[in-house]
This record gives structure tokens, C-alpha cells and sequence, in this order.
């Protein structure tokens, strides 16, 4: 006798299950790694990614790629995940990290199609990626960094190993000492918030300078500016949240007035009141004034018949940024202005910089900060160069943090790879093989590098396996991107934070054992009834206790 169909889940709810569904997370992994490895080192290709009708990036940073790609399969989404991670806690090796997370699961593919439980390929995997970064603890250099010049010195070979892989290769010792320069400005939390970045196109990339203070981009202005004198020495600044212009009155106001006296009266209260905010600002001692909101062509050619400097309509992030530089506070009432509101600086101008007019405040007493203003052709160039130095200047954070360093262009995964290949071969059973999996996935990136420059990879790699594989002096060896061969990376100065190489592999063996543990996928549809009450203005959940809805 046929016994009936247990039914559990709603109808039209989809569901994947068992291995097929375990290869195809794999499998949809593969595809998202295919998409950015031509992006990775110095002989990277650029992405060029539309969105809209008219907006077009162009960018080789792997982060940036995986976010502007809306990747919606639920299992490829884990390595956008680890992309974001990377980026937000080291800055770069974003691109690495897909490339590693999908190369172990290439390599472990095949055991699970013989039928290797899932359980025990991860606990691999895990095991792998500790031997992984104890190794990087034991043999990363710690740098002498006595001097400020030998930390300089060790912070642009940091930033020009970041910066070497970007659209800006070319210029790189310019920005990696620029990069090194705006970091060490800062206090010793080093707060990336304190570091502004601001594009201006026209001029060639080396016009590029760092503004030891606050600078941003003159905002719209009324009749009178030009009258305002445009330079201060230790002036006095007042930062606002207030309207000074004459409003208009609401669409629905009505005022009912007998006589016209009265109607005088109205509008000499009017200009009173504004005029009574000019003059409390004016009393405080105030030179600069700063608002978020308008400030009216009156209140303008008024501050200007007095010497004074105002703008409004200030950037939210630009108004906190000069009031944590400059201290003081930002006001949303004039009435009886305290001294300790008042923010100071060294000096204030405003001066020409390209096209633009930028107001520039330097020697700010409360918090060191400072202002990149990058110079480039096509509005596209500048922005993947801010994506650059966004990343040099986290590499340079964490250098100033740990100062211990590895050599990169595929060294440190040779390394990795020979340590770990050696490792396997003193265990037994599954975890030998499969250890032995993940090691030869640390290949990927050297032998990704050599691609992308057109070089044979089987060659070069054999020649690295070879060198490292020496009792002494050839842990450092990697590509060599210049000579298109092999090289010590370490004497070559190709040198990367070990913070960075740690998070990387963390980041890419949890991400790959996240995917081996998803036996199961459940898409659950709304159903037809559900998605009818919702078009009627019903709720898809709501019960109707037999009721149609209306």
C-alpha cells in the first residue's frame, strides 16, 4: 500500500539538496573567481563596469569589482563577503582572497565527488590555514625601525608594493611618499576619517598635493564674496547650523493686515532679526563663518563690508571634519556665542587649484589632520586613484601597527605551499591528501601573477618549487615581474604587512568552509494567494479568518 506524501514546506518554495547542490555552490564560486583574477599584480587588466545609462567605472581592485557586480547566487555572495572584510580591516590582498577561497575549492572538488564527508574536508581546510599563519608568525622580518627615517623608509616599500598593482604603477614612488606623508601627520590612534580626499580634474597626476590641515572646495556664494579678504592669521572660527537669509513665508501663511504701517512693521522685523544674528556672529570675534545651511547675498555683502569671511551650504563631512580639526562647535543658535564654541587655526585662504577654489585651513590646534587633492585627465582615472591610495594608506596604517613584513609577488604562497607539502607527507589517511589540496592552492597566486603578464607559469613555478625547496636562502623567492623570472622579493623591497597575508588566508579558509558546510538550499516563494492580498493592499501574512480580502 502507497502511503501519502508528507508535505512540509509552502508551495512553490524550491529545494536544492545533497551533493549535486554542494558542487554547484562550487561551481558558481569558480565563475566569480574567473572574473577578477586577470585583475591581480602589476600586469593586471582593468574592469570596465556600467551602471546606468552613463556611469561607468573603471578599476582592477577586487573589492570595488565585487561590490559594483550585484552578484545575487546566495553561495557566491560569501566571497563578496570576504572581499568587503578584506577591505575594511587591512585595505588590500582583496583580489588574493577571492582567488584563494575558490582555488580550495577547486582543489577539494574532486573529493567531494568521491564522497569525502564535508566535515572532515573542512576540518582540513581549518587545520591547513593555522599551519598556514603560524608559519607567516615564524618567519615574517621585523624591521628595524629605530629613526623616523628608517620607518619612512620601511612605509613607502609597503605602499609602493600596494600602489604597484594600480592604475597609478607608474607614479608610484610620488604617492607612496605622499601616502606615508599623510599618515604620519596623524595622532597615534590614526584615524582614517582625518584624512580627507579631494579630486579636481585637470593637470597631470604629479600635481597631486597633501595639505598639512583641512581643505575643501568653495562653496556656492552670493554677490559680495569676491569683497571678503580671502587670508587670516589665527583667526577665529564659527561653525553654524543656521539659515542667514530672509525665508520665505510658507505656502499656506496668510498675515492679515489693516493698515500699510503694519505691513512695514512686519518686514522691519524681518530684516531685524536677521540682522540682529549678523551682529551677535560679528561680536564673538568671529573671521570665518562656517555654515551648513544657506548664508543669503545680505548676510554676505554684510560680513564683507566688515572684513569678515563667511560660506554656506558646507558638506556635512567637511564642516565635522574642520570642527574636530580646529575644535569648537557647531551652533544652531547665534544667541550669546561662549569663546570655548570658537574653533582656531594658524591660518585660513582660499586659493586657486585648478578650476576650483579651495578655502584651506592649516595648523589645526585640536586634531592632526590632513587633505590629499588629487589632479588627473578623465573623472574615472581620478576616482580608481582614490581607490589606490585608499588602500596604500590602510597598508600604511598597519605597517605603523605591525612592523613586521614578508616579501610579496608570490613568495610568501611558495613558501606557504612547500611547508604545507611537506607537512602532509608526515600525516596519514584523508587529511594528508586533502592538506596537500590546500597547498597546492597556494600556487594560484604566483601562478596567477605570471599569467597576467603573459609569462609561462609552469616554468617560473617549477623554478620557484626548486628555489624554495633549498635548505637555505630561498624563502623570499617570487616572480619577478621585471626580469620575467624568479627573484628574492625581499632584497627586491616588494614588501607587504604579514597582517595583511594572516587575514587573507583566515578570511579565505572560513569563506571556503562556509560553502562546504551548505548541503541545502531552500528558495521559499511567496505564494499566488499571497502575492494577490498583496497587489490588493493586504498583507501576504495577514490571516483573514475565511474573509477574501477586499
Amino acid at each position: 500500500m502507497m502511503r501519502p506524501g508528507i508535505v512540509l514546506l509552502k508551495e512553490g518554495t524550491d529545494t536544492s539538496q545533497g551533493k549535486g547542490q554542494l558542487l554547484s555552490n562550487i561551481s558558481a564560486c569558480q565563475e566569480v573567481v574567473t572574473l577578477v583574477s586577470s585583475t591581480l599584480g602589476p600586469r593586471g587588466m582593468d574592469k570596465l563596469i556600467v551602471q546606468g545609462k552613463d556611469s561607468g567605472t573603471i578599476s582592477n581592485d577586487g573589492a570595488t569589482i565585487m561590490k559594483l557586480l550585484d552578484i545575487v547566487h546566495p553561495a557566491s555572495r560569501t566571497l563578496v563577503d570576504i572581499a568587503k572584510s578584506q577591505d575594511a580591516e587591512v585595505g588590500d590582498g582583496t583580489t588574493s582572497v577571492v582567488l584563494l577561497a575558490g582555488e580550495i575549492l577547486r582543489q577539494v572538488k574532486p573529493y567531494v565527488e568521491e564522497g569525502v564527508h564535508p566535515q572532515v574536508i573542512i576540518r582540513s581546510v581549518r587545520q591547513a590555514a593555522s599551519l598556514a599563519v603560524a608559519k607567516i608568525r615564524e618567519i615574517a622580518e621585523q624591521v628595524p625601525r629605530g629613526s623616523p627615517e628608517e620607518l619612512r623608509s620601511l612605509l613607502i616599500k609597503c605602499a609602493a608594493t600596494s600602489l604597484s598593482s594600480k592604475l597609478v604603477a607608474h607614479q608610484k614612488e610620488f604617492f607612496s611618499a605622499l601616502v606615508v606623508d599623510a599618515v604620519m601627520i596623524l595622532d597615534d590612534l590614526l584615524p582614517l576619517n582625518m584624512i580627507g580626499m579631494k579630486k579636481v580634474q585637470g593637470g597631470a597626476l604629479e600635481d597631486s598635493m597633501l595639505v598639512a590641515g583641512v581643505a575643501f572646495k568653495k562653496t556656492f556664494c552670493y554677490a559680495g564674496f569676491e569683497m571678503q579678504p580671502k587670508n587670516y592669521t589665527n583667526p577665529k572660527i564659527c561653525l553654524l547650523n543656521v539659515e542667514l537669509e530672509l525665508k520665505r513665508e510658507k505656502e499656506n501663511a496668510e498675515v492679515r493686515l489693516t493698515d500699510v504701517q503694519e505691513y512695514q512693521r512686519v518686514v522691519d522685523a524681518e530684516w531685524d532679526i536677521l540682522y540682529d544674528k549678523l551682529q551677535q556672529i560679528y561680536d564673538s570675534g568671529s573671521k570665518v563663518i562656517l555654515s551648513k545651511l544657506p548664508i543669503g547675498d545680505v548676510a554676505t555683502q554684510w560680513f564683507a563690508d566688515r572684513d569678515v569671511f563667511c560660506a554656506g551650504r558646507v558638506p556635512d563631512d567637511d564642516l565635522k571634519r574642520t570642527q574636530r580639526a580646529c575644535g569648537g562647535a557647531i551652533l544652531t543658535s547665534v544667541n550669546k556665542i561662549a569663546p570655548d564654541t570658537l574653533g582656531s587655526c594658524e591660518t585660513f585662504e582660499e586659493k586657486q587649484v585648478g578650476g576650483e577654489r579651495f578655502n584651506f585651513f592649516k595648523g589645526c590646534p585640536h586634531a592632526k589632520t590632513c587633505t590629499i587633492i588629487m589632479r588627473g585627465g578623465a573623472e574615472q582615472f581620478i576616482a580608481e586613484t582614490e581607490r589606490s591610495l585608499h588602500d596604500a594608506i590602510m597598508i600604511v596604517r598597519r605597517a605603523i601597527k605591525n612592523d613586521s613584513v614578508v616579501a610579496g609577488g608570490g613568495a610568501i604562497e611558495m613558501e606557504l605551499s612547500k611547508y604545507l607539502r611537506d607537512h602532509s607527507r608526515s600525516i596519514h589517511g584523508k587529511q594528508q591528501l586533502l592538506i596537500a589540496a590546500v597547498a597546492k592552492a597556494f600556487e594560484i597566486i604566483p601562478r596567477q601573477l605570471c599569467d597576467n603578464a603573459g609569462f609561462d607559469s609552469t616554468s617560473v613555478l617549477n623554478k620557484l618549487r626548486h628555489k624554495h625547496s633549498q635548505p637555505e636562502g630561498g624563502k623570499w623567492f617570487g616572480v619577478d615581474i621585471l626580469s620575467e623570472g624568479i627573484a628574492d622579493n625581499f632584497e627586491k623591497t616588494v614588501w607587504e604587512p604579514s597582517i595583511v597575508k594572516i587575514n587573507c588566508i583566515t578570511a579565505a579558509s572560513e569563506a571556503a568552509s562556509l560553502i562546504l558546510s551548505v548541503d541545502e538550499t531552500i528558495k521559499n516563494k511567496s505564494s499566488e494567494v499571497a502575492g494577490q492580498q498583496a497587489v490588493r493592499g493586504g498583507h501576504p501574512g495577514m490571516n483573514y479568518r475565511g474573509r477574501p480580502p477586499r
